[in-house]
């Protein structure tokens, strides 16, 4: 090279364009948003593809294959599950909305599938929120659907008011109670409806719709409210409030380990020991820090026991939780063996077995007054049934006992006789009124107290007082001649003696009271 050819310097780094973090953190976002290439033509003339063989009949493309959504996989806290995209089997149109669930409110304009059907929007918009929220209310109602079928018992699984002439869906409200620190499920409204709220100190808005637990959560209370509409009543005994409250937050354990990728995350955060400290055991997390807990609403991996619980329901909801998440650890150990098996397979599969005991066994037990011990009586004859193992019906046995839940005789402390259904140990006192204060917002609605009951006594009690003093109409109104009777009286004007000088005949006017 020749001397005089001036030799080329290393740029500064300075001059060197490096993407910023707000930049990659947009071309993170910008990515999920990616749509895919064009549908592959059929094979040729006159073939078809497995895709045709599939689609319902007469259903054209794009609807009948299903639709891609962009959602959060766990709570928004849970940062290596994330955003994901996640398919929808059955035929989703714009909202979303489909045969059983409609988005409600006019504060979200309904949301258009792109050419492809499916529903790719920008996280943290309210379009992100409408399509994440209907996204895991159908994936709940779809896994029971699924749990039921896999039983031999397909249903439709309705809603509270359905009927043969009442088919009307459910309707979800993402956003609907502003500056509210709950959600709820409404069977006089028929709806979901979801708060949010700036958390003190902060600055940034916390929005429930958001929370896969807490979305799934409350969509479980509208699933169990078609199968046992008196459960939900605040006059049940404790234990049966704290079985809705319970079947919430094992809705949102169970859809959690319907999805194969968060079974996966969860056999690499706990090394296959599932009484290791993981996202799964603790309900909204995100929720909880805002309400300053060191974790989430409730930990499902706990030791409480029904004597410890009281009355109070949120207490008593963690009893039965416990008793079900430990026997999900004991069976997932019976049955793990990494030589034959991926552990995320094994967790998957035996999840999907027991979120459907649960729910035969609370279909099974009382429609009034359930207890904890008529559940769990009813998953060891449905296990027997399912021809588990020996040590998988021992084991819910056992769980169930160490809760305080059954009274074990000394003589089945072995392997469990076929056909016993063992006494309660702990019961709810005569009389006793559940304590729902620490509940979510569904169990603290006032259509599940029958109040509307004591104000009408209350004004049916203004009434008849109103009846009994002659006021049949506004205050300081003149007397109605039609409407009211009027008393006469004779009155005798005696002098100083006592002699009758005179007899008058006067209007009885009532006294004043």
């Amino acid at each position: 090279m020749d001397s005089s050819t001036p030799t080329r310097r290393p740029l500064s780094v300075g001059f060197v364009p490096t993407p910023s973090a707000p930049y990659r953190q947009h071309r993170k976002a910008a990515q999920l948003l990616d749509q895919p290439g064009k549908p592959r033509p059929l094979a040729g003339p006159g073939s078809a593809s497995p895709l045709d063989a599939a689609r319902p009949a007469g259903v054209p493309l794009p609807y009948a294959s299903g639709a891609r959504v962009l959602m959060w996989k766990q709570d928004p806290s849970v940062d290596e599950i994330g955003t994901r995209k996640v398919f929808l089997p059955g035929v989703v149109l714009a909202g979303p909305r489909d045969a059983r669930i409609v988005l409600g409110g006019a504060d979200i304009p309904p949301v258009e599938p792109n050419a492809f059907g499916d529903f790719v929007t920008m996280p943290d918009t309210p379009q992100f929120d409408a399509v994440h929220t209907f996204a895991v209310v159908r994936q709940t109602l779809t896994m029971y659907q699924r749990a039921l079928s896999t039983a031999g018992n397909a249903m439709p699984l309705p809603w509270q008011w359905n009927s043969s002439a009442d088919t009307a869906p459910l309707q979800v409200y993402p956003h609907g109670l502003p500056n509210v620190m709950n959600a709820y499920y409404s069977r006089s409204q028929a709806c979901l409806k979801f708060g949010d709220f700036v958390p003190g100190g902060a600055t940034a808005r916390v929005y429930t719709c958001r929370s896969f637990d807490i979305v799934s959560h409350e969509t479980g209370h509208a699933v169990l409210d078609g199968l046992k509409p008196h459960w939900l009543l605040a006059d049940n005994p404790p234990q049966t409030g704290g079985l809705h409250e319970s079947f919430g937050d094992l809705t949102a354990i169970f859809l959690a380990l319907s999805q194969l990728d968060q079974c996966d995350a969860v056999i690499a955060q706990t090394k296959a020991h599932l009484h290791d400290k993981t996202f799964l055991a603790d309900i909204a997390e995100q929720f909880g820090l805002a309400l300053g807990s060191t974790t989430g609403l409730r930990n499902a991996d706990n030791d409480l026991t029904l004597s410890q619980a009281g009355t109070e329901v949120h207490a008593i909801s963690q009893v039965f939780t416990g008793a079900v998440y430990d026997v999900l650890a004991d069976v997932f150990a019976f049955e793990r063996n990494p030589a034959l098996e991926d552990c995320a397979s094994v967790l998957h599969r035996v999840a999907g077995w027991l979120r459907g005991l649960v729910l035969r066994a609370l279909i099974a037990a009382p429609d009034v007054a359930a207890t904890f011990a008529d559940v769990a009586n009813e998953m060891l004859r449905l296990a027997r049934a399912d021809g588990k193992p020996q040590d998988t019906i021992n084991a819910i046995r056992d769980r169930f006992a160490r809760r305080e839940v059954f009274a074990v005789p000394a003589g089945v402390a072995g392997d469990h006789p076929a056909g016993l259904r063992l006494p309660p140990l702990v019961t709810d006192a005569p009389g006793a009124r559940q304590d729902r204060r620490a509940c979510c917002g569904t169990m603290n609605l006032a259509e599940y107290y029958d109040v509307e009951r004591v104000l009408q006594a209350e004004a049916g009690a203004l009434a008849r007082w109103c009846a009994e003093h002659g006021r049949s109409g506004p205050a300081g109104a003149a007397p109605s001649t039609t409407q009211t009777s009027v008393a006469l009286k004779t009155v005798t004007v005696t002098d100083e003696a006592g002699a009758a000088v005179a007899t008058a005949t006067v209007v009885d006017l009532p006294k004043a009271p």
